[in-house]
């Protein structure tokens, strides 16, 4: 590897730690924050899981975390962090609509934004807030789907989707409804967010309420849980801001 390559590749992944674990306090509001979604003995799935920080605060809730992560680098890293946690199970996958093998276009110095779809990096790279940002390589990996992690490891309570525009073939990989969930949601992909929360309405049949928590800060939007309907105004109000956040589904009795 040429060293100007290792040395983007070592500073994205710096970047990374200091930014998912180094910030005073963001642990503990996550904790907190994952509480009112786990407790001991569930199963979560983190899809996109890059350097764990998630996993560390569900592991502290005592659930059982499946963790999926499909960049090589980043699965060095988790095994350095959780390798030898019995309730952490490492999957190096990508996760698709079906399984197979695919490309994924790595960002080395902004590892974060490293995708699966090829559409999604056409669409924000076309955007002021990516101008610099370059996906510099692809890697061969393995794609798996949520129903195949499901029969493996159990009914997840809770499950992340966070995969850089590729949320739509990762929700079409699930048969069934799962207690709760969440997906990130970029402005610049308004409209491919709306997509997948269609697949979500379609896979809850109507029995989803959503919120939405902007941009790391781990609160709420909404002031009460809300219908798909209702849900989209409020990313429309977020949507000029430019930043990304993750919308929450939870199951709701009828």
């Amino acid at each position: 590897m040429p060293p100007a390559e290792q040395l983007r590749r070592a500073r994205g992944i710096a970047r990374s730690l200091a930014m998912y674990h180094g910030i005073p306090g963001r642990h503990r509001r996550m904790v907190a924050f994952y509480r009112q979604f786990l407790g001991p003995g569930d199963v979560a799935v983190d899809v996109g899981a890059h350097v764990g920080s998630r996993v560390r605060a569900w592991r502290k809730l005592g659930a059982t975390v499946v963790a999926v992560e499909p960049q090589p680098d980043f699965v060095r890293v988790l095994r350095l962090l959780f390798g030898r946690d019995p309730g952490v199970v490492l999957v190096p996958d990508a996760v698709g609509a079906r399984p197979g093998r695919a490309r994924l276009g790595v960002s080395s110095a902004t590892p974060t934004v490293s995708s699966m779809s090829p559409e999604w990096i056409g669409s924000v790279g076309a955007d002021a807030s990516f101008a610099k940002v370059r996906w510099d390589r692809t890697v061969d990996v393995a794609v798996t789907t949520l129903d195949a992690l499901v029969a493996a490891h159990g009914e997840p309570a809770f499950v992340k989707v966070d995969v850089e525009g590729f949320e739509l073939d990762v929700l079409n990989g699930l048969s069934r409804p799962v207690r709760a969930l969440s997906f990130e949601y970029l402005p610049p992909a308004h409209n491919a967010a709306l997509a997948v929360l269609a697949r979500v309405e379609a896979l809850g049949g109507g029995a989803y309420r959503y919120n939405y928590s902007p941009v790391e800060t781990l609160t709420w939007a909404g002031e009460r849980w809300l219908t798909a309907a209702e849900l989209v105004p409020l990313l429309e109000r977020h949507r000029p801001a430019g930043r990304s956040g993750d919308v929450y589904a939870r199951l709701v009795a009828r």
